[in-house]
């Protein structure tokens, strides 16, 4: 089992982007990983769940979808 981290710097700025590094780490979970992420920047404003409530990128779930399984799984986000 690796630790894996993920940051983003992307925000409401580009929806798409912003929820690449949630996407990837819900994957690192289901392959048994222990995945951490890192926002920066614009991406420090999907905290807010106003923010991350719009967050709704192409081809990817709605980031709002993404979050509870962030939480669910104790997933660190640093921030």
């Amino acid at each position: 089992m690796a630790t894996i981290l993920y940051t983003s710097t992307y925000g409401s700025d580009d929806p798409t982007r912003a929820t690449i590094p949630f996407v990837g780490a819900i994957g690192a979970i289901d392959a048994g990983h222990e995945p951490e992420l890192v926002l920066l920047g614009e991406a420090t404003y999907l905290m807010k769940d106003s923010v991350s409530d719009q967050i709704d990128g192409v081809g990817w779930p709605p980031l709002k979808e993404l979050w509870p399984k962030i939480i669910e799984h104790g997933v660190p986000v640093y921030v």
